[in-house]
């Protein structure tokens, strides 16, 4: 039976259909004919009719579960893995043991998924050596502008931030998170900052100005520039400045922000465009209504890319015991959080760096219920659009398989270092990853901008709702 090819196995269970209805039938009307016998005809076609239906549907039901159970699912996992392989580029085989009942298919597209590999091997190679290449000259660039006591931000022309380096990266987190496609009026005050823009679009010339910040305890010399395209080049003088060794970190970048026009509504927003802040939190339990967080760690995706070192790692002093058992898990003790800010002061924080952005977390219900219980406290209101993993791999690979983040991660060939797993930082990080691969998926399935993905993934509600 294992060796029978796809048309044979197809065949078997029609044959089984045409076999089964007949044999039912004539057993039906064998039975309705011995109680004709004892009382009556009419009692003897009702019996008939009875079994005839319960066969029937046990008949159709028992060959719809053989029929999911060894070609529907098996085609759908194909598909998944094939779809998976072909839109994330992970170099995982074809399961060809889960669809063995499949004949040759299996075979077929496991040898499509190799050759590809091969493929996308020997690309992955000559893009690597490139990039080694394109690495090593940003390197030089960014060591030669850490030694110029200049810090440089480029803001697109509708006023976000498209491009900083590393000494501006430390003067706009003294005010803010440093985030790209964030307005540069998070972190300078309008008064100074748009008449000194209006001057420059007059004039067409270099203006210098005193840039105050949003806090309005700092003032900077700084100078803006036009550009093509109608956005502009802010230079600070940070040679007063001490700053730290973080701040020699490469030029954080993407140029796509200058080119990507204004939304008419997040809804409408193609999903290759959309800022997210993926988030995970710890907490001292996982009731929502009287537990408390203890950690949060986001990430930021800007343009389908993750984007490094904006990043919030942020211990929360819980303001009670952390139990040792929610210890031996996420590994932070009350030692740790001791000193630490409250939730008030550090889910403001993360609502400045979410800002502008699409929330995502795996199992987002759970975490935002902590939030959104603080947010009096905290004195903001939780009005992002969220989008949730968990819906996420269910439109894509079917509301039949397993959802946690650890399958979602080994399907997608995403790796969570040990030392990392439920560390709210170390799940934020893989589930951006998990977001990154998926997005392409979702574009591939016809899903292009925010509005059809959540329309999609309200239909798999009732996953989070059982999870919960």
């Amino acid at each position: 039976m294992t060796r029978l090819g796809l048309r044979p196995r197809i065949f078997l269970f029609f044959a089984l259909l045409a076999c089964g209805g007949p044999a039912a039938t004539w057993l039906a009307l064998w039975a309705g004919y011995r109680r004709a016998l004892d009382s009556g005809l009419a009692n003897g076609f009702v019996l008939a009719g009875i079994i005839a239906s319960f066969a029937l549907v046990a008949l159709a039901a028992g060959i719809w579960l053989l029929f999911d159970e060894n070609l529907a699912k098996p085609i759908e996992g194909l598909a998944s893995e094939l779809r998976v392989r072909a839109h994330t580029g992970a170099d995982r085989g074809v399961d060809t043991h889960g669809a063995r009942y499949l004949g040759d298919l299996a075979e077929a597209a496991g040898a499509v998924s190799a050759l590809l590999g091969d493929s996308t091997m020997a690309t992955a190679q000559r893009v690597a050596a490139e990039t080694e290449r394109l690495a090593a000259d940003r390197a030089r660039l960014t060591a030669l502008l850490t030694e110029i006591p200049v810090a440089m931000i480029l803001v697109g022309s509708r006023g976000q931030i498209v491009l900083y380096d590393g000494q501006a990266a430390e003067i706009l987190a003294r005010l803010h998170h440093p985030r790209l496609n964030a307005p540069i009026g998070d972190y300078f005050s309008a008064a100074s900052l748009d008449p000194a823009v209006a001057r420059m679009h007059r004039t067409g010339r270099e203006v210098a100005f005193t840039a105050d910040g949003i806090d309005g305890a700092r003032r900077h010399a700084a100078r803006i520039r036009p550009m093509d395209g109608g956005g502009y080049l802010m230079t600070i003088d940070a040679g007063e400045i001490s700053l730290s060794p973080e701040a020699e970190r490469p030029l954080i970048y993407d140029f796509d922000l200058l080119r990507s026009a204004p939304p008419a509504s997040v809804a409408e927003t193609p999903l290759s465009e959309l800022t997210f802040c993926v988030f995970d939190t710890e907490t001292t339990g996982l009731l929502p209504h009287k537990d408390e967080i203890v950690q949060i760690g986001a990430v930021r995706v800007v343009n389908g890319r993750i984007v490094p070192g904006e990043v919030l790692d942020q211990l929360v002093d819980p303001g009670i015991p952390i139990p040792p058992a929610s210890t031996r898990v996420h590994k932070v003790s009350d030692r740790m959080v001791r000193g630490q800010p409250d939730i008030a002061e550090a889910g403001r924080r993360f609502h400045r760096f979410a800002s502008g952005s699409v929330i995502v977390a795996h199992n987002a219900p759970f975490d935002m219920a902590f939030l959104r219980r603080q947010s009096a406290r905290m004195g903001v209101r939780w009005d992002h659009p969220i989008l949730d993993t968990v819906l996420l791999s269910a439109v894509l690979f079917g509301a039949g398989r397993t959802h946690t983040l650890d399958a979602l991660c080994a399907r997608l060939d995403v790796t969570i270092p040990p030392a990392l797993r439920h560390t709210a930082r170390g799940d934020a990080q893989a589930t951006a990853e998990v977001l990154v691969r998926m997005l392409p998926m979702l574009q591939a399935r016809g899903m292009v901008c925010l509005g059809q993905v959540l329309d999609e993934t309200r239909k798999h509600g009732r996953l989070l709702e059982d999870l919960n």
